[in-house]
């Protein structure tokens, strides 16, 4: 008998499981879309498969979350918004990161990769901020954690390494959009900074100043991406 354990199963369907980040269209229907979980026994080997899936579903939503970051930057710009825009600069070259190191994972895995045309709608500014916020939200308190949860019961490190990169930066692009939109409310978009550095390794984003080396890949600071103008 395979010896078996409990895990939270979190299985997400690459056809009908799309959670908010990777259409973007979860804010017009007023709810997330995003897989189903369900705590269940199941097998090691059960864990591994399920990991895959979700870093699947996880490469979807980082590629889609990528592009449309960085149309919301534009749109930003367009509003007079330079420092959000700025802000969605950095946060899609960070998604993009994260996106390649899932692709990576699977690769490993010898998964095949399917090409991805993102879906989204561009609104306004305001409207984008908090539809980025209940995106980074959704993924930073539920998603990524079960995600991660299920990677370990496989106990698949890298793919364990790739998503803690992902959720860790997710917490803290959570917080800077919180910020920007408070900014936005209260007429003070201008005390935004306008400089960012990103790990190269995992995606974390600083603003303003970095420390030695990056706070979770301990990546040196002289290989960070750093951005000064909009791309």
């Amino acid at each position: 008998m395979k010896k078996s354990i409990i895990i939270l199963m979190f299985i997400a369907s690459i056809s009908g499981a799309i959670f908010q980040s990777c259409t973007g269209k979860a804010a017009e229907k007023n709810e997330l879309q995003k897989p189903v979980a369900e705590a269940k026994e199941v097998s090691v080997e059960d864990a591994a498969a399920a990991t895959l899936q979700n870093l699947q579903a996880a490469f979807k939503g980082e590629t889609t979350a990528s592009a449309k970051y960085a149309a919301y930057s534009k749109k930003a710009e367009e509003e007079g918004f330079h420092e959000i825009a700025m802000l969605y600069h950095a946060a899609s070259t960070a998604e993009n990161i994260h996106a390649n190191n899932h692709k990576v994972v699977l690769e490993e895995a010898g998964q095949s990769i399917p090409e991805i045309t993102p879906e989204f709608t561009v609104k306004s500014t305001k409207e984008n901020l908090k539809d980025a916020i209940e995106g980074e939200s959704y993924e930073s308190n539920k998603m990524y954690p079960e995600f991660m949860i299920t990677a370990k019961a496989a106990k698949n490190e890298l793919a364990s390494i790739s998503l803690n990169y992902a959720y860790r930066t997710e917490l803290k692009h959570l917080e800077m959009y919180k910020g920007a939109l408070a900014a936005l409310e209260s007429n003070n978009v201008k005390s935004l900074p306008t400089v960012y550095f990103i790990c190269p390794t995992c995606g974390n984003t600083y603003q303003t100043t970095t420390p030695k080396r990056c706070g979770i890949s301990m990546t040196s600071t002289e290989k960070f991406i750093k951005l000064t103008k909009l791309s």
